[in-house]
Formats: C-alpha cells, structure tokens, sequence
C-alpha cells in the first residue's frame, strides 16, 4: 500500500526582482517513488507544469545552495521572509519560483517521517521484484536441459 503527502500552497514566480506573481502549486511526494519530489504549478496555461527532482536536492537546498543544471535549489531572505528558491530549466524555458521555507519544511518533514532517509529503497519493492524474476518456473527445467547438443558429441564426426 503506498501512501502520499501532498500540500498545496502558493510559490510566486520571479518574472524581476522587482515583480513576481502568485502560482498556486502542489507539492507531492509518493511512496512509490520514494527518492522523488513532484511539484505541479499553474502558470496561466491550459495544462499544469510538472517538475519531478531528488528529494534530497529540496532537503539540501532548505539549508544550502545546490543542484546544478536544469534543478537549483537555494535559501534565502527576501523582505525579512525565510523562503526557498528553485531554478528550473527546461527546453520550454526558465523559471526562477519563490517558496516560503517554513511549509516547504514542514512538508519535507513530513515526508521524512513517512520514508526516513536511506530507506527509500525499501519502498521500490526491488527485493520482491527480484524474488519473482529469480524464482525457477517450470519452463526453467526445459531450458537448463540444452536444447542444443555441444559441439564434441556430434556423430560421424
């Protein structure tokens, strides 16, 4: 059974550093995925944007700037509020989202509490996975009697 700790709050997209806009957004993070954060904003478009990143990176990037590439994540203050900010790049463009550090924390707290660190992959079920693909079938007896004869036991040879 897997479980889901989602919360919806309101990121502002940094068009300056003069403006910005309220995008109302979903966090969500799933047992299933477990190494995985899902951040669903709406931007003013018919469909919503997705982004999915490392959990880690959002854990890290509440305390110090990390990531690189198409996901940064960095703290910061911006009039005398705790926030968050995340750097997304993708093909369709770039977008700089403020959010405010305290519900991102208390999220993320959450979901550590659901899945502690460095037991996520007791989550993905690879052990039971592994346990089906490894389990002799009885077509295994056909195939481990070789269906081929070697080469030395070849008659009139």
């Amino acid at each position: 059974m897997h479980s889901m700790v989602e919360r919806e709050l309101e990121l502002k997209l940094v068009l300056s550093p003069e403006r910005s806009i309220p995008v109302p957004a979903r966090l969500t993070y799933r047992t299933d995925d477990p190494y995985a954060v899902h951040i669903m904003f709406h931007v003013g478009s018919d469909q919503p944007v997705n982004w999915t990143f490392a959990r880690e990176l959002l854990v890290e990037g509440v305390f110090r700037p990390c990531g690189h590439g198409d996901v940064r994540v960095w703290p910061t203050k911006m009039e005398g509020r705790s926030v968050v900010l995340m750097a997304l790049s993708s093909p369709d463009g770039d977008a700089l989202l403020e959010a405010p550090a305290a519900a991102v924390s208390a999220w993320l707290e959450r979901t550590l509490r659901v899945v502690p660190p460095g037991s996520e992959s007791e989550h993905l079920g690879i052990d039971d996975g592994l346990a089906d693909l490894l389990t002799p079938t009885p077509a295994d007896d056909l195939w481990l009697r070789d269906p081929w004869p070697s080469d030395e036991s070849m008659d009139g040879e």
